[in-house]
């Protein structure tokens, strides 16, 4: 298992890597640069104080000599200063970064406890009513975008019905402790709800898809022949085995979390990396979302590594030499 994780973490590197090129040669695509926006709004500057400029940021270099000095910095976990905030990227990320997790958890968690006892009851009542309804639900979920779904649940929730807050992530004026937790607790159900619907409509289907296919297996056919119960059957028996492929797809799922942030962020205005993001992104401040970029890059590889660890706890079977 060691040796296995040692490989799998140097493996990590020449994906990293990878990412950082893509991700510097993406953003350096963009129109204009840092002078470029800087001097935006000075229309008498001369051109000889624009070369300083270029030369001062290091934006008269090669490109590859500019690509090795971000990367120097990025490994030492400077990704630079942000043009718009006037502060340290690593700081704006950690100082967002609480509110994106308890957003992504709170989804998965969500989408979690809804989907497998959905999943497990659908498969063990086959093309009843309810297996139909979940997998009419499924359908909905796979389908529905996640920003169209967030407008819709803002205006039933909270333009029309005006049962939860419609967007934010705390009411002004509350005080800190206790209130303020209570508080944004009413915040987080509207925007949980639009970025978990996705995965609890998938963690459904494959749970029960992999639930009809152990229920079938031989050692199942065995545990009832010799009496149990089949509640313990199914807990004991299938339940674990049908969850080994559920842990494939949470793996997934966790980018896929990542990806959905921004989007869901913006609509709520929840004030996450997501967000950040995208209005980085959209003010130029070039910077800042190659920070994120690769900070949540960095995440989703270690998540994977976390799920293939994960997969020789549930399975014995499984071996890693």
């Amino acid at each position: 298992m060691h040796q296995y994780v040692i490989r799998r973490v140097l493996q990590m590197i020449p994906i990293i890597l990878g990412i950082s090129v893509v991700v510097f040669a993406l953003l350096l695509a963009a129109p204009g640069d840092q002078v470029d926006l800087l001097i935006s709004g000075v229309p008498n500057i001369t051109p000889d104080e624009v070369a300083r400029l270029k030369h001062v940021y290091g934006l008269d270099e090669p490109v590859h000599v500019r690509y090795v000095k971000w990367l120097e910095r990025a490994v030492q976990g400077d990704f630079g200063w942000s043009r718009t905030y006037k502060e340290r990227v690593t700081s704006l990320i950690f100082d967002r970064l609480g509110n994106t997790v308890s957003l992504a958890a709170g989804a998965l968690v969500l989408a979690l406890a809804v989907a497998v006892p959905v999943g497990i009851y659908s498969a063990l009542h086959q093309y009843s009513a309810l297996d139909y309804g979940a997998t009419l639900f499924t359908f909905f979920g796979v389908s529905v975008p996640v920003f169209w779904f967030g407008i819709m649940l803002i205006y039933v929730f909270g333009v029309t019905w005006h049962l939860l807050p419609p967007g934010g992530i705390n009411s002004p004026g509350v005080a800190p402790g206790l209130p303020m937790i209570l508080d944004r607790l009413q915040y987080l159900p509207l925007p949980t709800l639009a970025l978990g619907l996705v995965f609890m409509a998938s963690f459904t289907r494959y749970t029960r898809s992999s639930m009809l296919e152990v229920v079938r297996q031989d050692f199942v056919r065995t545990a009832k022949a010799k009496g149990l119960p089949g509640r313990v059957v199914i807990r004991r028996h299938a339940l674990r085995n049908a969850l080994i492929p559920l842990v494939t797809v949470l793996g997934v799922a966790i980018p896929g979390v990542l990806a959905g942030a921004p989007l869901t962020e913006t609509v709520f205005s929840w004030p996450g990396v997501g967000k950040l993001l995208v209005d980085s992104t959209l003010g130029g401040d070039y910077a800042v979302a190659q920070g994120i970029i690769m900070f949540i890059s960095i995440m989703v590889v270690a998540a994977n590594l976390l799920v293939d660890v994960a997969y020789g706890v549930l399975d014995p079977r499984i071996r890693y030499d």
